[in-house]
């Protein structure tokens, strides 16, 4: 895949890219009740995070940029949200997994908030 769009190039979508990847595998041996519940939207905030990261990148001005990746933030933080409950609920058997994926939302979270403040200084005034 050649980087001929913006959002390919960054370091934050790649990131998250592979945070989905590991969601996925995560969340495989979720119990079967949870295919429609916990499962289906913790897959939902993830794709959510990559899709807000590459809309915004569409968009001309560095303030509606900065609300795209104000949504990821806020999928991000709804992700984690949901993957603690589903570690409580013992849904999560490997533990080193979790942690793996917890250190890798907090790495992305502060890429988005980087991303957004520089979006934010190229705002026309």
């Amino acid at each position: 895949m050649k980087n001929r769009h913006y959002f390919l190039r960054l370091k934050v979508w790649q990131e998250a890219r592979i945070l989905n990847r590991s969601i996925y595998q995560i969340t495989k041996d979720f119990p079967e009740s949870e295919r429609f519940g916990l499962t289906s939207q913790i897959r939902r905030c993830g794709v959510s995070v990559c899709s807000n990261i590459a809309e915004g990148s569409s968009r001309s001005s560095g303030k509606d940029q900065a609300r795209f990746t104000e949504l990821a933030y806020g999928s991000l933080l709804e992700l984690l949200n949901q993957l603690i409950l589903s570690n409580d609920l013992e849904f999560i058997k490997d533990q080193s997994a979790f942690e793996e994926i917890d250190d890798r939302i907090c790495s992305i979270s502060k890429m988005l908030t980087g991303l957004r403040k520089t979006q934010l200084s190229r705002r026309k005034i």
